[in-house]
């Protein structure tokens, strides 16, 4: 009996062994770096710093899970509030999130594999942390749209902005440019109607909001210097 009450207990520990380790979860975070103009893929325990609005990718990665049904349950949580309780809660597979607050975040996976038998197995993974940078926004007041390579774009330069909305517009008010998060990026070239606007001064206005509620109300002249002269440029616009 003795050897027989042995032989179960070997047989018993390679199950439990067999049913914990043969269903298996890689789970991935993957967002679009917009500086290296490629996705970042994350895995467990990895850390990388971001600005928001970030979107983000959450991938199981589930894998020799045959005979067993399983549910995934991702959570996020704030790791500078001091709340134990996540601020988003999925009971999806593959999921995505876009994060629009400066902070520390925690992105953790938990799935239940649930055997023939009824008996589960409960796994969860290591978190994975996005800091996402508080905002900062800044503008020239000048650039030299000559076509030398050197400052010939007006360009905003800006970290977590998650709103913006701006005109540069001329002394008598026409607007001749507009930004916002979906073309902020391009800059203005100098232009309108195609053609470059004369040397001068020009203005612009600038309202934005950034991922850690700070808001941006600026308003500021902006120096046109080409270094043409008038006569040169005779066909630009004003």
């Amino acid at each position: 009996m003795g050897y027989i009450f042995k032989s179960f207990l070997t047989v018993s520990a390679f199950i439990v062994s067999c049913t914990a380790f043969c269903q298996k979860a890689a789970p991935t975070v993957t967002y679009y770096s917009q500086e290296d103009e490629a996705d970042v893929v994350m895995s467990e325990g990895e850390s990388q710093t971001c600005e928001a609005p970030l979107e983000i990718r959450m991938n199981a990665g589930i894998s020799e899970a045959d005979g067993y049904n399983y549910v995934c349950e991702w959570r996020i949580y704030d790791a500078n509030s001091g709340d134990e309780s996540p601020i988003l809660t999925r009971f999806e597979e593959n999921t995505s999130y876009t994060l629009t607050s400066s902070g520390s975040f925690m992105i953790k996976l938990y799935v239940t594999f649930t055997g023939e038998d009824g008996k589960t197995v409960e796994y969860e993974s290591e978190s994975i942390t996005i800091v996402i940078s508080e905002s900062s926004l800044t503008c020239p007041n000048a650039f030299s749209p000559n076509g030398d390579g050197i400052n010939d774009i007006f360009e905003i330069t800006y970290k977590s902005i998650v709103k913006l909305d701006g005109i540069i517009f001329n002394r008598w008010g026409q607007k001749l440019y507009s930004f916002n998060l979906q073309n902020v990026d391009n800059g203005w070239d100098g232009k309108v109607h195609g053609k470059y606007v004369k040397d001068g001064v020009y203005f612009i206005q600038l309202n934005a909001v950034g991922s850690d509620g700070v808001k941006y109300n600026i308003k500021k002249a902006i120096n046109v210097l080409k270094g043409f002269s008038e006569s040169d440029d005779s066909s630009s616009s004003e």
